[in-house]
């Protein structure tokens, strides 16, 4: 019948969503900053393998210079 979606099927997928839109909020915020490729390589891999702390690691180090 109809698709059904329990509480916790619910939880996860948000949190998905969640863990998802804040490494790409990281990874933007790094796209606007000086970085060599090696840094740029090394803070997104921070933000993208550490799930939940990694992005908000990325913007409050602020590594590199702000771009002009």
């Amino acid at each position: 019948m109809g698709l059904a979606v329990t509480a916790p099927e619910l939880l996860r997928l948000l949190l998905v969503i969640c863990a998802v839109a804040m490494a790409a909020l990281a990874l933007f915020y790094l796209s606007r900053r000086r970085l060599t490729a090696y840094e740029y390589a090394a803070w997104g891999l921070l933000a993208i393998l550490v799930p939940l702390l990694g992005p908000f690691l990325v913007i409050f180090l602020r590594p590199g210079e702000k771009a002009g």
